[in-house]
């Protein structure tokens, strides 16, 4: 049996969904001085993967190993089978070191070579090529100047042109992903961490850190400033900070929930939730003039607000139906429409970059599932298996999902294809996190 609260007005809700609301209910991780380094296992690929070769590049100096991150990099997509460096019959460097036939008679569609050359002060020049094995064609070729510190993006930067190029679909291996950590200190002390780091779990950097809870990260949609929560006041309060500077300021601190900020697609408003005026409400926040709008007037919960990726609505999750659903309401102010009817629980709903798909928690009993519904038809498509799947984020390709899971007392981060059909665990060497977000 679920226990149930009621808050006032006597809106009586389940204590599940009053923890996704406040955000205030924290697991216990164990992550020293606040980082943890992270692997990407793949649980499940495509049936069709791709063969694929990432010929070691050739390098006397460089301090990155590019291939071996590209190759990673598109190891992890699922979309592609890599060539083991042992398998390979040479190390080709350019076309014509390439014997097509004999890569082509040991399985492999396609092959990339390249070399990485010590440009000195500093700076390298990177080349590579992508080659169609059995047409004897090259598919892709540049050349690139990096300096020592961006030569792991840059290999990101190659990942995400071979993806594209043979897939279709944009890469996001140099995207970054926000996720929030917290250190057991002892005394039952607890240290909270919002942490920023390279879509593969590298460069992790701590955004803000309290004794205190932080929560709902959320990237402007430059991908230049977040919006989260922070109790460092003991009360909650919305902030927004800018990554290259560290400035942060205080935008919204009103008696009761300042909750789930959820960023407008031109940057000049947030979407929030407010119990400023009693029962928890989806106000649109001006950032300029901080002044604020009231578009949902009930008095049950509101809460989750995000934006369609035109601007023009915002989805949300209100109980005013008995049970969590999703609602749809003009960004403007206007009439309340619901989405969902099919599970008992949809929460935490938010569009893909197109505008097709809506992504949510959708549950029913203490099952919790990721879900993608068809905006189409609104037909709803489960993609995990649960029974603790949360926090869904679209990457910005809208191919993949990220998520929040938990086994136990272990959470972790997971991705899943919009499909279903790729899955990967995104496991932390020691600790937990929760609540990610992918940057735009």
């Amino acid at each position: 049996m679920i226990t149930k609260l009621f808050l006032s007005a006597g809106v009586e809700v389940s204590v599940s969904f009053i923890k996704r609301i406040l955000l205030v209910v924290l697991l216990g991780l164990n992550i020293p001085n606040g980082f943890a380094a992270l692997t990407i296992e793949i649980t499940e690929g495509v049936e069709s993967a791709v063969p694929l070769a990432i010929v070691p590049f050739a390098s006397s100096s460089a301090p990155v190993n590019i291939s071996s991150i590209v190759n990673a990099d598109l190891a992890r997509s699922g979309y592609f089978k890599l060539m083991s460096e042992q398998s390979m019959p040479s190390r080709p460097v350019v076309a014509s070191d390439i014997n097509f036939k004999e890569w082509g008679g040991l399985g492999q569609n396609y092959m990339v070579v390249g070399q990485v050359v010590d440009a000195g002060n500093g700076q390298y020049g990177v080349q590579f090529q992508l080659f169609d094995v059995y047409k004897n064609s090259q598919l892709l070729g540049y050349r690139m100047g990096s300096s020592a510190a961006d030569l792991r993006r840059t290999a990101h930067h190659i990942s995400d042109m071979i993806f594209e190029k043979l897939t279709g679909k944009k890469g996001v291996f140099s995207g970054r992903i926000a996720y929030i950590t917290t250190n057991n200190q002892g005394n039952k002390q607890q240290s909270h961490q919002l942490q920023v780091a390279d879509a593969d779990g590298f460069n992790p950097q701590t955004v803000a850190s309290s004794v205190e809870p932080l929560m709902s990260p959320a990237w402007s949609p430059d991908g230049k400033k977040l919006a989260y929560v922070s109790f460092e006041r003991k009360s909650a309060a919305i902030y927004v900070q800018t990554l290259a500077t560290g400035e942060r300021n205080r935008v919204a601190e009103f008696p009761g929930i300042n909750g789930a900020p959820s960023w407008s697609p031109d940057g000049t408003r947030l979407a929030l939730t407010l119990s400023k005026d009693g029962s928890p409400d989806i106000f649109v926040l001006n950032l300029a003039s901080r002044a604020v709008t009231k578009l949902t007037k009930s008095f049950a919960i509101d809460t989750e607000p995000s934006w369609s990726p035109d601007g023009s609505s915002i989805v949300f999750t209100s109980d005013r139906g008995g049970k969590p659903q999703i609602y749809i309401v003009p960004a403007q102010g206007g009439e309340e429409k619901r989405l969902t009817f099919s599970g008992s629980y949809n929460a935490r709903a938010s569009f893909s970059p197109d505008g097709r798909s809506l992504v949510m928690v959708h549950g029913t009993g203490n099952d919790y599932r990721i879900a993608v519904m068809d905006m189409g038809n609104r037909s709803i498509n489960v993609l995990t298996s649960g029974p603790s799947d949360e926090s869904p984020s679209f990457a910005p390709n809208g191919a993949m999902i990220l998520y929040a899971s938990k086994k136990g007392r272990t959470g972790f981060l997971s991705a899943v294809s919009l499909d279903g059909k790729m899955q990967q665990k995104l496991v932390f060497n020691s600790g937990e996190v929760r609540e990610p977000s992918w940057a735009p």
